[in-house]
């Protein structure tokens, strides 16, 4: 079957059975190699892409039900080599470890700060629940989130 994806700003005609994970035509089929195959299950995040804005696990989506999507991975986030807030904030505190787990949180608290852009601290640990870190602890990613607040406020963006 040929779909067409656009991926991180780009059309692609992808041929594949429709049953195919979208993880693995990413990885496989357009080397973007971001969305980490870990559990396979849905559970870890750890390969959570963008779909239409929506922070969705890459490994449970068949690619053929996304013909004619808009599909974003951690590759696509940054603009011009500048890092997206969700990014920055997580260089500034110095909280990614191993990186397994990193893309997928990018991408989840990407999509979640488009819909709330002043989360509460419970709130980021909510959003944080469908990603699992076994390096790290939540404290010092939730303290990043809650700095891109700060950040604005500062810059009166």
């Amino acid at each position: 079957m040929t779909i067409e994806l656009t991926i991180n700003g780009e059309v692609r005609t992808i041929a594949a059975d429709p049953r195919t994970a979208l993880l693995d035509v990413l990885r496989d089929s357009c080397r973007l190699t971001g969305a980490k195959a870990v559990c396979r299950e849905g559970f870890c995040g750890a390969c959570t892409v963008l779909v239409d804005g929506e922070a969705v696990p890459s490994c449970l989506r068949p690619v053929g039900m996304l013909d004619g999507r808009n599909i974003v991975t951690i590759e696509g986030l940054a603009h011009f080599e500048t890092p997206n807030p969700v990014q920055q904030a997580f260089i500034d505190h110095d909280v990614v470890q191993c990186g397994m787990c990193f893309p997928g949180m990018v991408m989840t608290l990407t999509a979640f700060l488009e819909t709330n852009p002043a989360p509460s601290r419970g709130e980021v640990k909510a959003a944080l629940s469908g990603n699992i870190c076994r390096c790290t602890g939540y404290e010092r990613i939730v303290d990043a989130v809650l700095s891109i607040q700060d950040m604005r406020k500062v810059s009166g963006r």
